[in-house]
């Protein structure tokens, strides 16, 4: 079943990316200008104090660095991904793992170097002076704090993927660095509201983001034309 499962999502991927490589780059500035837009009216994020968002690639998605910009103007604390190799991984941890580490300034996030993917990232040398979102600075190791701090966590995280449906599925890059974050949340401070800015990766009515009991469904899903679509509680 695993190795189906895997199969479905890698021809999902692959038929998303065929997708995307053909739209043109004003539709996905015009998308992301709607679907920025109702973010920020969300009554989750103007409430959010600490809030996660992934920065994006340069083209193929929705541009993120307009809500990085109004997140700090607003003096929400901004963290951002940052995935590392695990030294000596446990049972049940991946090799890899993404924590997510704060920006001090939107100058902060103009300074970064981009990663082979096009997309920002924090520089190794800055980590240890990095707030982490789990608490404390530099990175976990892939670990959870026996007692959680309520101060710490996040309120809401904004995450990419590459295709979602109409039950809030979503298809990540098949890396499973989310999905073994979100493990950790679940496990420290809870649960926070997750939400997703989308456009053409909005899959049409029968069809579905092939899922198992690893992976986690949205609370919110933004889509291209401003519309933002709820799970019910």
């Amino acid at each position: 079943m695993a190795a189906s499962m895997g199969a479905l999502k890698k021809d999902l991927r692959k038929q998303i990316r065929r997708i995307m490589s053909d739209l043109p780059g004003a539709t996905i500035e015009t998308q992301t200008a709607n679907a920025v837009k109702t973010l920020l009216a969300m009554p989750e994020y103007r409430s959010a104090k600490r809030i996660s968002v992934y920065l994006s690639m340069p083209s193929g998605e929705i541009s993120t660095s307009s809500i990085v910009r109004d997140a700090l103007e607003q003096n929400k604390r901004v963290f951002v991904p940052y995935t590392y190799q695990l030294k000596g991984p446990k049972d049940g941890q991946p090799k890899s793992v993404m924590d997510m580490v704060e920006l001090k300034s939107f100058p902060d996030y103009e300074g970064m170097e981009s990663d082979k993917w096009g997309i920002p990232t924090p520089s190794e040398a800055s980590i240890t002076e990095r707030a982490n979102s789990f608490g404390g600075t530099g990175l976990t190791n892939g670990e959870v704090a026996e007692s959680a701090d309520p101060a710490n966590g996040l309120d809401m995280i904004i995450m990419p993927g590459m295709a979602f449906d109409a039950n809030f599925g979503r298809l990540g890059h098949g890396k499973g660095f989310y999905d073994y974050f979100l493990q950790r949340c679940h496990q420290s401070s809870g649960m926070p509201f997750r939400g997703k800015t989308s456009c053409i990766q909005f899959l049409a009515p029968g069809q579905s983001v092939p899922m198992d009991s690893t992976d986690y469904r949205l609370d919110a899903l933004i889509l291209g034309n401003g519309e933002v679509r709820r799970a019910q509680a």
